[in-house]
């Protein structure tokens, strides 16, 4: 999707999306499928925790010299992280999904399904998660739908960490990603509170769109 994005650029930050969550991966990527696991990665790491001064930095060093709303879109992003500083992102963070009582956006799949936390959505993935080996990673409090957690997996299908057929990770993207994700997405890119995170929004709503219109004219063709 992008072979510009330097391979592991947030899964070096080792409490996100290199965690214990996975195992490791042994199969021989393809460079599609490496630049999808980097870019899960990317989004995995700025939705479960601000990014530090040290990532910041490197963001802003981002290449994409793809003349595509995803390659300009990354490009933003390297221009946000070099405008911002550390302090003012982890505020913007809070205001986003903490809060006082609660942030102006609630990450969780079960919240954009039903309205409500810790619903039945959230029952399904821990089901699939238990199906496939998946676990929660020591220390790690938030609830699983969260879609930082989503993200984090979704690298690892790409990424061959976990051993799931092209159908699997299919059926898994639809039923726990793709029906809210680009939603949310496109709730950071209009927040109030977001200034550097309305391009981490951005891309998120344009790697959801790409990734659903892969994985159709891969059934399309199997069909």
């Amino acid at each position: 999707m992008n072979p510009d994005l330097p391979p592991g650029q947030a899964r070096e930050r080792p409490d996100e999306a290199d965690a214990a969550i996975f195992g490791a991966g042994t199969a021989l990527l393809d460079e599609i499928d490496q630049a999808r696991a980097d870019e899960y990665a990317l989004l995995a790491s700025l939705l479960v925790a601000p990014p530090d001064g040290d990532l910041l930095g490197r963001l802003s060093r981002l290449q994409d010299s793809s003349d595509t709303p995803l390659g300009r879109a990354h490009a933003a992003l390297a221009r946000a992280a070099a405008s911002s500083t550390a302090d003012a992102v982890q505020r913007e963070y809070f205001e986003l999904f903490i809060g006082v009582g609660r942030g102006e956006l609630l990450p969780y799949a079960s919240y954009y399904l039903t309205g409500f936390l810790n619903e039945r959505p959230l029952a399904r993935l821990r089901a699939d998660m238990i199906r496939f080996g998946i676990e929660r990673a020591a220390g790690h409090c938030e609830p699983e739908d969260h879609l930082g957690s989503l993200c984090e997996m979704m690298s690892g299908f790409a990424g061959k960490h976990f051993t799931v057929s092209g159908g699997e990770e299919q059926d898994f993207f639809e039923r726990h990603v793709e029906p809210w994700a680009g939603r949310f997405f496109r709730d950071l890119e209009d927040a109030k509170a977001a200034r550097f995170y309305r391009s981490v929004g951005t891309i998120g709503r344009l790697f959801i769109d790409i990734e659903s219109e892969a994985f159709a004219m891969e059934a399309r063709r199997s069909a």
